[in-house]
């Protein structure tokens, strides 16, 4: 008789609240260089901005590769494995979960009228200050601990498979909105946010391998920083 599927892991979700921790707080690591090079907070410019931000996102990085690291070396080489199939699970579900997301945001910009979503409008100044860090920052650091932290911590926290991909979806799209929002209204960005976390926590249960929903995050990062440059 097959054993049936936990809904939650009780040591899983422990591990989940102490990365979470790390990853909310991690910009409070830019305080090492800050205090280090005695910068003034009220004359940071745009481009020390993205430089304090890579240097967070690359100690989270580093933190949580010692904590996973026997796992995600065991999953990469399952992703080198089966690299041809894996890819062509991850752009099937990332196209399906970039649908929906245009869609809801064609809905939300144009019927609802509530404009660029504050995150992206944040997103959009850092790109504008140092273009080629922010591909780095944003394109390959930032996917890299965000798969770790919604994928792979939820993944342990909640075995079942669709309490793990709608609990993912949810939390990453409301943290992409609830630390810039203006409005209560913005919440509904929650919906095109969470249909690209969906579609990453799907490419996740179906590889069991975190490294193809990192390379279609990747892929989706740079995409826009790239885009977003050439406009």
């Amino acid at each position: 008789m097959k054993e049936k599927e936990k809904l939650i892991s009780i040591k899983g979700i422990i591990i989940e609240i102490i990365i979470f921790t790390l990853f909310y707080f991690s910009s409070y690591f830019q305080l090492i260089p800050i205090l280090l090079l005695n910068l003034n907070l009220k004359k940071i410019s745009g481009a020390q901005q993205v430089m304090l931000s890579t240097f967070s996102n690359v100690v989270l990085l580093i933190i949580l590769f010692l904590i996973f690291r026997k796992e995600l070396i065991n999953e990469w080489k399952k992703f080198k494995n089966n690299f041809l199939e894996d890819i062509d699970i991850g752009v099937k579900y990332w196209l399906i979960g970039l649908g929906i997301m245009m869609v809801s945001n064609i809905i939300i910009n144009f019927v609802i009228n509530l404009g660029q979503a504050a995150n992206e409008q944040a997103v959009q100044q850092m790109i504008s200050s140092l273009p080629w860090l922010m591909l780095i920052n944003a394109g390959i650091i930032a996917p890299c601990t965000e798969e770790i932290v919604f994928r792979k911590g939820f993944k342990k926290a909640f075995p079942n498979k669709w309490l793990f991909i709608i609990s993912s979806a949810l939390i990453f799209g409301l943290l992409h909105v609830i630390t810039t929002m203006t409005q209560p209204l913005e919440l509904l960005y929650i919906i095109p946010y969470g249909a690209l976390g969906g579609a990453f926590a799907c490419i996740y249960q179906k590889t069991e391998s975190i490294y193809p929903s990192i390379a279609m995050h990747m892929f989706h990062n740079s995409a826009l920083v790239i885009l977003s440059t050439l406009i």
